[in-house]
């Protein structure tokens, strides 16, 4: 079951009241603003103007965000900030490890680009040395690697 304010009034400090029942009699008239069975007041009628003080069932806030709680507002910014600085920890993480890839591609290319006989083992653990075609292969790769890291 749920309540429907039928009764809308401004109080002595300015704010509007939803209730279900009439305010008292120390509300003018003016200050009235939707009542049962009857249509509501122009917005010139519903201007804040100061009145007696009524009996107040839901007063709504006058300004946004107030009423809120002031710790759960700061939790909030420290949930925040403890985010962005994760992200930022992240982001620093990466730029040194694609630091790193850089560093360690571009040593890479200029042994390969040498023309020194590079050697490498495989997988029955012997070495062999690496022909033309093998060593324009892995220059590339090296190349793709300082493409993507190094800028």
């Amino acid at each position: 079951m749920s309540a429907v304010a039928q009764w809308q009034w401004i109080d002595s400090s300015g704010r509007k009241v939803f209730s279900d029942r009439p305010p008292g009699a120390e509300v003018p008239e003016k200050n009235i603003i939707k009542q049962p069975n009857a249509r509501a007041k122009s917005a010139e009628a519903q201007a804040n103007v100061p009145a007696p003080a009524g009996t107040l069932v839901a007063p709504v806030a006058a300004k946004p965000g107030e009423g809120l709680d002031k710790t759960l507002m700061e939790k909030k910014k420290q949930t925040e900030a403890a985010e962005a600085a994760k992200r930022k920890a992240d982001e620093e993480r990466i730029a040194v490890a694609k630091a790193e890839n850089c560093n360690r591609a571009r040593q890479a290319k200029v042994g390969l680009d040498s023309g020194a006989r590079i050697s490498r083992i495989n997988d029955k653990g012997e070495r062999e040395f690496l022909d033309d075609t093998a060593r324009i292969a892995e220059s590339q790769r090296n190349q793709t690697t300082i493409d993507s890291d190094c800028r």
